[in-house]
């Protein structure tokens, strides 16, 4: 580690795809527990294959908004498959993850691996008002209006 980076190193990684304020709020959080914030943008190739979602934002402009956060030091592409691969390559002390992975198989397996090299799991509150997920959904109900009204004229 650097000593520009700081003392304690985090790392938030998502897919920051309709970048929204729960986004921002986990970024926001992971900031004020770190004092150098590594933002890993998972790539397009990664959440086809792990979320079996096409992204909407490209890879290259979700890594242009996250850097320019300004709670974010650093963002990366992520295509690890497993998280230990991002620390092995990263060297961070915290990883962050939203809460609905706490007490999860995966949350537990990772809070696990994670402790053998000395990497503290820390978990923030899920925004309940907006996620990707909704804002998807209405994304493809107004597609399906569209074609319905185009039907229909």
């Amino acid at each position: 580690m650097s000593a520009s980076r700081g003392s304690r190193v985090g790392y938030a990684a998502g897919a920051f795809d309709l970048f929204h304020v729960g986004h921002l709020n986990i970024l926001k959080h992971a900031k004020a527990s770190c004092d150098y914030l590594i933002a890993g943008v998972v790539s397009d190739e990664l959440l086809r294959t792990r979320k079996r979602i096409e992204p909407i934002v490209p890879l290259s402009e979700r890594l242009e908004i996250v850097r320019h956060i300004a709670f974010v030091d650093e963002a990366v592409e992520e295509t690890w498959d497993d998280k230990l691969q991002a620390w092995e390559a990263l060297r961070f002390d915290i990883f962050f993850k939203g809460d609905d992975w706490r007490g999860t198989a995966e949350g537990l397996r990772l809070e696990e691996e994670f402790s053998k090299v000395g990497v503290e799991v820390v978990y923030f509150p899920y925004t309940m008002s907006t996620s990707s997920t909704a804002l998807r959904r209405a994304l493809a109900h107004l597609d399906e209006q569209r074609e319905f009204e185009s039907v229909k004229a």
